[in-house]
């Protein structure tokens, strides 16, 4: 079988660097012989096509980045958001740079497709100004700019945040390319832009979870205008930006006012009551016991003892797995990239801006069968 001469050893070199593989391992994960990227490397030796269009696909580069010649260029490569997230989180995996280039690639189909629509600035993100200084007044002033009701669940958080030109994304709970694995702790992340940011949630347990997440990044967003990456200890952090963020969220979620209805003669002794004596507000509010309490201590009507009572006892209860199903294919878009992306895709099939076949790649390579199911979902049939 012919074997490609021509590749670039020093950009297969970049990729391992910047995914953090030997390329021994690449050889192993791929099934090509470990010799065969070593002669590759040093410039006395091919491989076949269809090997470097597995390297390819691996680093998410197309195959003629490989026969380019000179050095990577990373600023060209990566765009500054993507940067400043790996610069934030240097331990990264490969699946998750993956998925941040997937989401930004996802962005720019988005923001194409509105142009071809000759809607471009309908939703064009426009914040109102704010002070990182008093989170509780920023969470007031983005309250009523997103136009809250008092009761919420996530998917009206969503809808209200995706209605002021961010796009929210929530990452699959099944194994595939849009998926933040269960073991990585990472939670989520923003990457900011001027005019159309986007929020990336990973699927958890609980909507409850996934609201202060998404309200999280969207402070880091607002307050810090900065691309952020946020794992489970950065929910806990008393410092800094993710200081910031964790108080806007908390005011945002659980204002002033909510916690006047709150009766602390009905606090329970026990910590491991608390979920059922908050039953009533978390369900109305769409948060967790925990985001209650923290405002609560935060307010000085808990004690830092009985906040910790609950952790412990809330760190010994078993975690649901989120595992994903798959029964609704074609409603998987809509939960994955958000009304506002699938609204726009469909709207640029029916207008003939793209083929069926770009519509089904643009929304997770949905089959044509589905996809017309998804129509028949957004016409109301």
């Amino acid at each position: 079988m012919e074997r490609i001469q021509s590749i670039n050893p020093e950009r297969i070199t970049w990729c391992c660097a910047d995914y953090g593989i030997a390329p021994e391992d690449l050889a192993a994960e791929l099934g090509i012989a470990p010799t065969s990227i070593e002669r590759v490397l040093t410039g006395d030796g091919g491989i076949t096509f269809n090997q470097l269009r597995k390297i390819a696909e691996h680093f998410g580069r197309g195959v003629l980045f490989f026969l380019e010649s000179g050095p990577v260029n990373d600023a060209q490569v990566h765009s500054p958001q993507f940067r400043t997230l790996a610069n934030q989180k240097p331990e990264l995996t490969s699946s998750l740079k993956k998925l941040i280039e997937r989401v930004e690639k996802q962005r720019a189909v988005y923001l194409s497709l509105r142009e071809d629509l000759d809607d471009a600035d309908r939703l064009q993100f426009t914040p109102p100004e704010l002070t990182r200084k008093n989170p509780q007044e920023a969470a007031r002033i983005v309250r009523k700019w997103l136009g809250l009701a008092d009761e919420n669940i996530f998917s009206t958080y969503r809808e209200a945040i995706e209605a002021q030109g961010v796009l929210v994304f929530r990452s699959n709970g099944y194994n595939g390319k849009w998926q933040i694995p269960k073991q990585n702790p990472i939670l989520g992340f923003a990457l900011y832009d001027t005019g159309c940011p986007v929020i990336v949630i990973k699927k958890q347990s609980s909507d409850t979870q996934q609201s202060f997440t998404l309200m999280h990044e969207l402070g880091h967003l607002l307050l810090h205008k900065t691309s952020s990456i946020d794992d489970d200890q950065d929910f806990q952090s008393h410092q800094g930006h993710e200081r910031d963020a964790n108080a806007f969220a908390g005011y945002l979620l659980v204002p002033d006012d909510f916690l006047a209805v709150i009766r602390d003669v009905a606090r329970p002794h026990e910590a491991s009551r608390y979920d059922d004596w908050l039953a009533p507000q978390r369900k109305a509010w769409g948060v967790s016991a925990e985001v209650i309490l923290r405002r609560l201590l935060d307010a000085g009507r808990l004690t830092q003892s009985q906040y910790n009572a609950y952790r412990q006892w809330r760190a010994k209860m078993p975690v649901q797995e989120a595992d994903g199903t798959r029964q609704y294919r074609y409603r998987e878009p809509k939960h994955l990239f958000g009304d506002t992306f699938v609204r726009t895709v469909l709207d640029a099939l029916n207008a003939r801006h793209i083929t069926l076949a770009k519509a089904s790649t643009y929304l997770d390579s949905l089959k044509i069968k589905d996809l017309h199911q998804l129509e028949s979902l957004y016409a109301g049939l």
